[in-house]
C-alpha cells in the first residue's frame, strides 16, 4: 500500500491551525483574567486597580441592591454624610427598582455588575455583550442616570466581558482593597483589618451590601465595619466618595449629582 503523504501532510498542518486558533481564543478570553491578581494590574492597569486622586478613597459595593440588606447601608452612609458607588447586578435591580432608584435620590452613583452574577467559564462573547448591555439599559431606565463602570462578577475580566463593557460605554474598574467580607468567618474586626492592610490614598475599596453570593448574613460583618473604616479614612486626611469623583484613569473626577426630578 502506498501512503498519500499529501493528504497526511494536509491533516497535520490543519491540526496544527486549528490549535493555533483554539490557542488563540482561549488567550484573548482568560489573558485579561489575570488582572485579578492585585500584583499584575497595580503594576501594568493602575486604572483597572481603581487609583484617583491621592486625597480621596472610592467606596464601593457590589452585589445589590437587597431589601434585607442595601437599606441598612444607606442609613449608616447617610447618618456618616458619605456617597458610594454601588455595582449593580441587572436581575436584582429589576426585582426591586425602587431601591434602584432610592439609591440614587440619596446621592449614591450606580454602575454595572453584570445581569447575572456568573463565572465566565467558557467563552461566549455575544452573551457578554448582551448581558452587559442590557444590565446598563436596566440602570439607564430604573435609576434614570447612566453608567460609568463595569465591574465583573468576580472580579474576573475577561475579552468578551472588556470588549462588552466597551461597547457599552462602560469602564471597567476592579479595587486595590478588599474586605473579605463574603466569607462565613468575616466578621468587623477581620473586614476592617482587610481593608486597611491595602488601603492607600487613592484606593478604591470593595464591600459587599448583600450576601446573595457570599456567606449568609456575611453584610452584616461589612455593616459593623464601616463606621471604623471612615473614621480611619478621616483620620489618614483621606475623603470618602464614589467613583465620579475619584478621577480614575481618563475620567476627570467630577462632582456625582443625581438626576433632577
Amino acid at each position: 500500500m502506498v501512503k498519500d503523504i499529501g493528504s497526511t501532510g494536509v491533516s497535520h498542518r490543519a491540526r496544527a491551525v486549528a490549535a493555533c486558533a483554539l490557542g488563540a481564543v482561549a488567550a484573548w478570553h482568560i489573558g485579561p483574567a489575570a488582572t485579578w491578581l492585585p500584583p499584575v494590574r497595580g503594576a501594568l492597569a493602575p486604572s483597572l486597580d481603581g487609583r484617583g486622586h491621592a486625597d480621596h478613597v472610592a467606596l464601593t459595593f457590589d452585589d445589590g441592591p437587597d431589601p434585607a440588606s442595601t437599606p441598612h447601608f444607606l442609613r449608616l452612609l447617610d447618618a456618616h454624610g458619605v456617597r458610594a458607588t454601588f455595582f449593580l447586578v441587572g436581575t436584582s435591580l429589576t426585582r426591586h427598582p425602587e431601591l434602584g432608584r432610592t439609591l440614587v435620590a440619596a446621592g449614591h452613583e450606580v454602575a454595572v455588575h453584570g445581569w447575572h452574577h456568573s463565572r465566565p467559564w467558557l467563552p461566549h462573547p455575544s452573551r457578554d455583550l448582551r448581558e452587559v448591555t442590557r444590565t446598563a439599559e436596566a440602570v439607564r431606565r430604573v435609576c434614570g442616570t447612566d453608567p460609568l463602570w463595569y465591574r465583573p462578577p468576580y472580579g474576573i475580566l475577561t475579552g468578551g466581558r472588556l470588549a462588552a463593557a466597551r461597547r457599552a460605554g462602560l469602564r471597567p474598574v476592579l479595587w486595590s482593597a478588599w474586605g473579605h467580607d463574603w466569607t462565613g468567618d468575616a466578621d468587623a474586626r477581620s473586614v476592617r483589618a482587610s481593608v486597611l492592610k491595602d488601603l492607600r490614598a487613592g484606593a478604591t475599596v470593595l464591600l459587599h451590601d448583600a450576601d446573595n453570593w457570599s456567606a449568609p448574613g456575611a453584610w452584616r460583618a461589612t455593616l459593623e465595619a464601616l463606621p471604623g473604616l471612615l473614621a480611619a479614612c478621616r483620620e489618614r486626611g483621606l475623603s470618602v466618595g464614589p467613583l465620579a469623583e475619584h478621577g480614575v484613569g481618563d475620567v476627570r473626577a467630577r462632582p456625582f449629582r443625581p438626576p433632577g426630578p
